[in-house]
C-alpha cells in the first residue's frame, strides 16, 4: 500500500470544509490538485471515501470513519516529529569518551572541565583505556566516540585529526644529551630506552622511525603508564621517546618531576604523531555526542598550536 501524508492531509482537509474548493485554498492545493489525491488514495485503499455532488462534497461512512481516527493518529504523529525536532536543538545527556591514557591525563581533562561549564546539562564520561581497549569500545558501541592516536589498523572507523605532536627524547640532567639544544635519531644508536609497551599507539611509530635512521636501540624497559617511565628515567635505568602531551609540563628546556629532573629535547627529524577522533561508521552521533566531539575540535586547535609555539 502506497499511500503519502500529504494525501492523508488532503483527505482530512476536504472532510472538514466539505469541499474540494475550500480544502484547496486552505492547504495551498489547486482543486483539481485536491481531486486527483483524493482519487489516489480512494484507488490505494480500494474504498470510496467521499460521495461527490455537483453541490457538495460528503464522506461515505467509511470515510467517516476514517477521518475521526486519521485526525488523531495525525496530531499524534506531528506532536512526535515536533519533539524529535526538539531533540536535535538539545544539549542534554550522557556522553561516553574512551581515551588513550596520555590523551587522557592531559587533554581531556580540559574538555571535561569545559564541558561542565559550557553545557551543564552534558555529563561528558571517560573511559580511560589503552589505545587498543580504547578503540575496541568504540568498534563495540560501548561509548560514544574515542580519542586516540593515529594508526595502522583503525580504517574500518570514522577517523577525524584534530592535532599534531612531537615526540621528544626525555633524559634526566646528568645525561650528556641534557647540555644539548636537540638530538638527532642517530644519535640514539646504543643507548637504552624506557618506552612504552605495544598496547600505545605510539609504539609502532617510535619502532619504524629509529629503523629508519639506523638507531639500534636495547629496550631495557617496556611499560603501561607515562608516569612509570618517568621515574625509571630518573632511576637511571634508560632514556625515552615520549610524545609532548605525556609530559607533565614544558618549562623551559625541560619537564621537572619528583626527584631527579628531567628534560625534554627535541628529536631530528622531527617525528610526529597524530590524534584523532573516532566513531562508528554510519552511526550519527546523539546531539550531546556531536557537542561533545565539536567541543573537544575547538581546544585542540589551541592545545596543538601551543605544541608547535
Amino acid at each position: 500500500m502506497n499511500i503519502s501524508l500529504r494525501q492523508l492531509k488532503v483527505f482530512l482537509a476536504v472532510a472538514e470544509h466539505g469541499s474540494f474548493s475550500r480544502a484547496g485554498e486552505d492547504i495551498g492545493l489547486t482543486q483539481p490538485a485536491v481531486s486527483r489525491c483524493i482519487r489516489e488514495l480512494e484507488q490505494e485503499l480500494g474504498l470510496k471515501l467521499v460521495d461527490r455532488t455537483t453541490r457538495e462534497v460528503t464522506l461515505t461512512e467509511v470515510g467517516a470513519s476514517l477521518s475521526a481516527t486519521l485526525a488523531r493518529v495525525l496530531d499524534e504523529l506531528e506532536s512526535a516529529l515536533r519533539d524529535t525536532h526538539g531533540l536535535a536543538e538539545e544539549r542534554r545527556g550522557r556522553v561516553r569518551v574512551a581515551s588513550a591514557p596520555t590523551i587522557s591525563a592531559n587533554l581531556m581533562p580540559e574538555c571535561i572541565s569545559q564541558c561542565a561549564t559550557r553545557y551543564p546539562d552534558i555529563t561528558l564520561m571517560l573511559r580511560d583505556q589503552v589505545q587498543t581497549l580504547a578503540v575496541d569500545s568504540v568498534r563495540h558501541g560501548e561509548v560514544d566516540f574515542g580519542v586516540v592516536v593515529s594508526a595502522e589498523g583503525i580504517d574500518d572507523l570514522v577517523c577525524e585529526a584534530i592535532m599534531v605532536e612531537p615526540f621528544l627524547v626525555v633524559c634526566p640532567r646528568r645525561h650528556r644529551f641534557a647540555k644539548q639544544k636537540q638530538v638527532t635519531w642517530a644519535e640514539l644508536n646504543g643507548e637504552k630506552l624506557v618506552l612504552l609497551d605495544y598496547a600505545s599507539g605510539s609504539r609502532p611509530l617510535i619502532d619504524r622511525a629509529l629503523a629508519e635512521h639506523g638507531a639500534y636501540c636495547q629496550v631495557a624497559q617496556e611499560v603501561g603508564h607515562a608516569i612509570t617511565v618517568f621515574r625509571m628515567v630518573e632511576a637511571g635505568i634508560g632514556i625515552s621517546i615520549m610524545p609532548a602531551l605525556a609530559l607533565p609540563a614544558l618549562p623551559g628546556p625541560g619537564v621537572q618531576g619528583d626527584g631527579a629532573s628531567l628534560v625534554a629535547l627535541p628529536l631530528v627529524p622531527q617525528l610526529d604523531r597524530t590524534i584523532v577522533l573516532v566513531r562508528r561508521k554510519n552511526r550519527t552521533l546523539s546531539p550531546a555526542a556531536q557537542t561533545v566531539w565539536e567541543l573537544i575540535q575547538q581546544i585542540t586547535q589551541h592545545t596543538s598550536h601551543a605544541l608547535r609555539a
